[in-house]
């Protein structure tokens, strides 16, 4: 990883400034496979189902960035429009809720996180995260959190 402080531009701009201009293919290569990797066994023991055919959007406010998954064939999936529930925060409260920093129903019941659309869906999502005895902690995917953790921090 980069420095933090060799960063010309900060990486929320610079995130700002390339999301919108990456076509689903890019994205798809750089979010399916840590999502998958972390949520293998979720995903064989059949946890994310119900999510099967569905769309559950992540908006992560701040950033400007929104990400509309879905489940099919047992592997969560990056699928373009709006989710039929959308999680929608700031970049640190999905950091808290990705690393377990903070109590995930905290982040709700603070309204730092907000649950629209269909509730039950959203919700559904949030206990299966809630459920991941260490977050997205593991592998590169919990490098590159850890990473942001320290940026956050600084900011």
């Amino acid at each position: 990883m980069p420095s933090l402080s060799s960063l010309p531009l900060s990486p929320a701009r610079l995130i700002r400034a390339l999301d919108p201009r990456l076509p689903l293919a890019v994205k798809r290569r750089l979010v399916e496979p840590p999502l998958n990797h972390v949520f293998a066994d979720p995903l064989e023991e059949g946890e994310f189902d119900a999510l099967e055919g569905r769309r559950l959007s992540l908006c992560i406010e701040d950033l400007g960035v929104n990400l509309t998954l879905s489940h099919r064939h047992r592997r969560l999936v990056l699928v373009e429009g709006a989710g039929e529930a959308c999680i929608r925060g700031g970049w640190r409260e999905f950091l808290c809720l990705a690393t377990r920093r903070e109590d995930p129903d905290s982040l709700f019941f603070q309204r730092r996180l907000i649950i629209e659309g269909d509730t039950e869906l959203g919700l559904m999502v949030k206990n299966l995260l809630d459920g991941l005895e260490e977050g997205l902690t593991q592998g590169r995917l919990g490098e590159v959190l850890g990473w942001l953790e320290r940026l956050a921090r600084r900011d």
